[in-house]
């Protein structure tokens, strides 16, 4: 439906445009985002130090921000609980060109996620000429937001959600003569897939903007299955969610539940200024 809704608005702007045309400009700006991407995906391989031993081991250590913050608290409030002294577990590679494939994997992702603003741009040029001058002036801001949104959810998974899964999983002793030896490839990914995933899933405001300005979604829609939404919520968490503990996917589903209540702020704001438009 929403491609649909694409093409029509693209079709009523550029009537001399066939569907053919329009991939043609589509593939003009898909690749200037891909030779983006792979730009600074070579600048991050570059950067092999700061990317891995500050940023991806950065939460197995226990002088992370994360947890000098959570100490600090626990001081304040004597909870000694709060204070890690070590994250008892060490990262072992056990394939021989491990190291190397992951070093090309991690560079591509970094490259991914500071090319998203321009991603998005790039997407909006497209969409650009479907729209009318008012829509151009009001979704100009769009960019700054998706972006924005998109940033805040990496950084929420990376500070918050994954250290503190990272301590919980690697405080859970099923017996004193089991050791923590943990993989680079189940380590790496889940560092770098859970705060892309709760980057993505930060996007449920904007998604909903633009389905309630489309009017296919309403904010009395979205009150009615709330108790839905809860279950959908935790199926979600569950998804993208790298392991299956319940701790972890608690911490993605409260914010998650916290974007779905804004939304419906946003779709009745929207659905409100259409009424008084109307």
């Amino acid at each position: 439906m929403i491609k649909r809704f694409f093409y029509r608005k693209l079709a009523e702007k550029s009537e001399d445009l066939t569907f053919w045309e329009h991939a043609e400009v589509l593939r003009k700006y898909l690749f200037r985002s891909l030779i983006f991407i792979l730009a600074t995906s070579v600048v991050a391989f570059f950067f092999k130090h700061f990317i891995f031993d500050i940023i991806i081991l950065g939460p197995k250590h226990s002088d992370f921000i994360t947890y000098q913050f959570m100490c600090a608290i626990g001081k304040r409030w004597n909870l000694d609980g709060l204070c890690f002294e070590s994250i008892p577990f060490s990262l072992i590679n056990i394939d021989l060109a491990g190291q190397f494939r992951w070093h090309i994997i991690i560079s591509f992702v970094a490259g991914l996620i500071v090319s998203f603003p321009f991603i998005i741009w790039q997407f909006w040029l497209f969409v650009k000429p479907a729209l009318k001058p008012t829509e151009q002036k009001y979704s100009r801001g769009l960019i700054f937001y998706i972006s924005a949104l998109f940033l805040l959810g990496v950084l929420f998974g990376y500070y918050i959600i994954m250290p503190l899964t990272i301590n919980f999983l690697a405080n859970y002793v099923l017996s004193p003569e089991i050791n923590n030896q943990i993989t680079i490839s189940s380590y790496i990914s889940s560092v770098t897939m859970l705060p892309i995933s709760t980057g993505i899933v930060f996007e449920l405001p904007v998604l909903v903007y633009f389905l309630a300005k489309i009017s296919m979604l309403t904010a009395r829609f979205l009150r009615k299955y709330r108790k839905h939404s809860i279950v959908l919520i935790l199926l979600i968490a569950g998804i993208i969610t790298p392991s299956t503990d319940w701790f972890t996917q608690t911490m993605v589903a409260l914010p998650l539940y916290l974007l779905y209540e804004i939304s419906i702020w946003i779709a009745h704001a929207v659905n409100k200024k259409q009424q008084l438009a109307g």
